[in-house]
This record gives C-alpha cells, structure tokens and sequence, in this order.
C-alpha cells in the first residue's frame, strides 16, 4: 500500500484541504446539512464519486445536521492508512459539498478509541476482538478493528508486565489541533485536572474528579 506520513497529511490540509482533518487513521471531515434530504443527496455524490474513483465506499455517517466522512485505506494485513488516493478524494468530496452548499465544520471532528494497558497484546487482543466484532482475527498490529466501525478501534498500549489494581484502560479522544485547548479547558472546569501535558500538543493526559484518566490526542507532533 502507497501510504503516506503524518506530516505529508498535515502539510496537505494545510494547502489544500481545510475541510478535512487527521485523527488516529482516517483523514476526516464533518459537513452541516439544512435537512435529511440535502444530507442523504450528498452521501449518494460521495458515494458515488468513491466508487467511480475506484475507492469503494468510504466512512460515512448520516445524522441530523451533520455528515462526518472518514478516509482511510487498508493493507493486506487490515491496518488502516491514509493513502495518495485518500487525498484525492477528499478534493473531489470538498468540491461536492460546495457543489451542494455544505458547509464544512472540522474543529467538530472526532474519534474515540479505547486503550488497554497490557503486556502482551497477543493475548488480550483475540479476546476483545471476539467480544466486540465476533471474529477474533480482527486484530491487526496493535489494535482491534471492527471492518464495519459499529464499536470504537482497542488500542493496546504495550506496557511492562504490572500488578492489578491499577487503570489499565482509558480513552483516548482525538480531536482537531484547533479544538483541543478549549475541550481541555471545558472539562478543567467541571472538575478534572492535567496529568501531564508534556507531550502537547500530541496527546495531554487528564483525570476526572475521581482520578480515572484520560487522553486528548491530535496530530500534530506526530510521524
């Protein structure tokens, strides 16, 4: 698979893709629609451009309001990249939305995956991955994928072998590098604190009220 880097993908929103951001895998865009209809009209342009571009049919999620488009490719072993054909098609699917008078709103976008602290993923990862997909193989690397996006991706942070008790999962929450600062602040003031912000902007760690702990990633800062 022809995949392309972090910084390629930052440096090509940057210049040419303001709709779109990148999360964890998917390159991703949120459009406001005025009803279901114009909604439901786009999603049929995307879709239809995507298979006429030979990338078959991507991410899409209708809900009112909104369409949220995530762009990835997989490679023969079901890791998830953003390719060169990615990047293409999210300049077709900008010029559809404004073919269709959508309006992009990309501090909105956002993905959750949930983190499991283990030592050995080759052993958790077949068990969640039958739990929440029904298919045990669906583990690719260091994550947990569900082919159809029904339940969030498992990430399997490698960790040294611990005792129990202890938090071993959390989330992580990523967002667009614009909104991170101000979702940070929001959930400061109701009650959480910072853990360790010294990898911001790529990820800064926060707890809840009771110490559960939880990430805020974006790209930026990453390879």
């Amino acid at each position: 698979m022809d995949r392309i880097s972090n910084s390629e993908i930052l440096a090509a929103i940057a210049a040419e893709l303001p709709d779109w951001r990148k999360l964890a895998q998917p390159l991703a865009a949120r459009y406001r629609t005025g009803d279901a209809v114009s909604g439901a009209a786009f999603v049929a342009a995307v879709t239809q451009a995507s298979v006429a571009a030979g990338h078959g049919v991507p991410e899409i999620r209708l809900a009112p309001g909104v369409v949220d488009i995530g762009l990835y490719g997989v490679d023969a072993a079901g890791a998830r990249w953003v390719t060169p054909k990615d990047l293409e098609l999210a300049r077709v699917i900008t010029g559809l939305a404004r073919e269709h008078g959508l309006g992009a709103a990309p501090d909105e976008v956002t993905q959750v995956e949930i983190a499991l602290d283990t030592a050995d993923d080759t052993v958790a990862g077949p068990f969640w991955a039958a739990l929440l997909t029904g298919d045990a193989g669906n583990t690719v690397h260091d994550s947990a994928f569900d082919p159809t996006n029904r339940v969030p991706c498992v990430w399997f942070q490698r960790t040294d072998p611990h005792e129990t008790p202890r938090q071993r999962w959390h989330m992580d929450l990523w967002l667009a590098p614009e909104s991170a600062r101000s979702r940070i602040r929001a959930a400061v003031a109701a009650g959480g604190t910072v853990v360790d912000d010294s990898g911001s902007p790529s990820y800064t760690v926060l707890a809840d009220p009771e110490g559960n702990r939880v990430c805020v990633c974006t790209a930026v800062g990453r390879d």
